[in-house]
């Protein structure tokens, strides 16, 4: 499970990241507090714009942020990234602290930092497979998602009490001094140990080489098309924990972080339990879909703040269960010198669908309530999963044959590309030998990437 950590580099990289994560939850939390409760009189539609200001800038700068992370050197390009993320959550932190700080103030840092995450985000997705072995990726980026939610049990509980304690200004303060960790352990890296990518050319045309890549990758888009849904719809998560705690439940913002963090739990256990698997499958990624949705709808009806709680749990081991087997399946299937250009594809479409999903999401919970926003999110779900199993039948040909016989096996064949798998489950009780065989073919949810 935590193999990537045998890797000297890999460990520099985790402790780094993991304090930089504490930070940034923190700051998550303190600013979706500060907009709901200080700038505006609990408006969800401002903390949805907020997010879309913070998150849209991946829309537009996708192609050019995945370029540079495939061209330039990726721990040097982090370097100036997680600076200038310090630097911006430094100035919200002064601006805050002298009571100077306005909504628009808000907005215009959350854009700022929207456009430095932009260039950021391809370059630390990718710039894990320098750190360790193609066959260690998929466990560290199980494994890095495990330390951003992990971080997730500590940060939002801590802005929650520093909130009450300081003030949201200082949590801000705190971030930027966070952000210097991953920066000093960049320099602690052993730079003889990186592996070293081979990098895009310089010729014309490669900035569309990432689009076309894809577009010939038909079961990365459907995994695109899965992701783009649940980010879209089901991962704001700010909107469903404010509202639901400040609106339907009346509490403060002690509880509203301990929320995030109980949902944590959950996150890190899903990803925790993908970090086992040796390969990232399509199966995975679809059961994770379907968990997400039917969650999200039991959260949805859950009557006290209690039992709501408890439900986020599993809110957030199937979100992610779902993302990280999906991170996971597009990079270790993805050319190494394309890996850069396609992750950006992959988080545009993942996060720069929150611009669009985020301020819907907050319209329906101030007209209708926060339970409805959570529907939403069940919708969202249970959708992805049925747009990859759609896909699966008509194109891959998948079929479970279930034969009653003497010795009664299940074999999964797939007919799609000229290849078979057979996979013999043992069955419990013994059959009648003269039994009539009978054989049923119904969808099953397993594929692999063409190599």
């Amino acid at each position: 499970m935590f193999r990537s950590l045998s890797v000297v580099n890999y460990r520099i990289w985790f402790a780094g990241a993991l304090v930089s994560n504490i930070g940034t939850w923190m700051q998550r939390t303190a600013q979706d507090w500060i907009v709901l409760t200080q700038l505006t009189n609990y408006n969800a539609t401002a903390v949805g714009i907020t997010m879309a200001l913070q998150l849209g800038p991946q829309l537009v700068l996708m192609p050019w942020s995945g370029l540079i992370a495939d061209r330039f050197n990726r721990r040097k390009l982090l370097i100036l990234t997680q600076t200038l993320m310090g630097l911006l959550a430094l100035g919200l932190g002064i601006l805050t602290v002298t009571g100077l700080a306005e909504l628009w103030h808000v907005y215009l840092f959350a854009l700022g930092l929207g456009i430095v995450a932009a260039i950021d985000a391809p370059a630390r997705q990718t710039f894990v497979s320098e750190l360790v072995s193609e066959d260690n990726l998929s466990n560290a980026v199980a494994l890095n998602s495990a330390s951003f939610h992990g971080a997730r049990l500590i940060g939002p509980a801590a802005a929650g009490l520093l909130t009450v304690a300081i003030g949201a200004g200082w949590v801000f303060m705190i971030n930027a001094v966070t952000f210097a960790a991953t920066v000093f352990a960049m320099t602690l890296l052993r730079t003889a140990q990186l592996r070293k990518p081979p990098k895009a050319s310089r010729a014309r045309g490669q900035l569309m080489a990432g689009f076309r890549y894809v577009r010939g990758r038909p079961d990365i888009v459907v995994v695109m098309i899965a992701v783009f849904l649940i980010g879209t719809f089901g991962l704001n998560f700010a909107i469903f924990t404010s509202t639901m705690a400040t609106i339907e439940f009346g509490m403060g913002a002690t509880e509203f972080g301990l929320l995030s963090s109980i949902m944590a739990i959950g996150a890190v256990i899903g990803a925790l339990l993908a970090a086992r698997r040796s390969r990232a499958r399509l199966r995975l990624i679809v059961s994770g879909a379907a968990l997400f949705g039917v969650s999200c709808a039991v959260a949805a009806v859950m009557p006290t703040y209690g039992t709501f709680a408890v439900s986020l749990a599993f809110v957030g081991l199937s979100s992610l269960t779902l993302m990280t087997t999906a991170n996971a399946y597009v990079q270790t299937s993805t050319r190494p010198e394309m890996r850069g250009r396609v992750m950006a594809l992959y988080m545009a479409i993942f996060v720069g669908g929150t611009p669009l999903g985020a301020p819907l999401v907050g319209w329906v919970a101030d007209q209708y309530g926060p339970r409805w926003a959570l529907g939403l999110a069940a919708a969202s779900g249970l959708l992805a999963a049925a747009a990859i199993l759609f896909w699966m039948i008509r194109y891959r040909e998948l079929r479970l044959q279930l034969r009653l016989r003497t010795s009664p096996r299940m074999l999964l064949r797939h007919a799609g590309d000229g290849r078979s798998a057979h996979v013999a489950l043992a069955v419990d009780e013994e059959l009648e030998p003269d039994r009539e065989t009978a054989t049923r073919e119904i969808a099953i949810v397993e594929a692999t990437a063409p190599r």
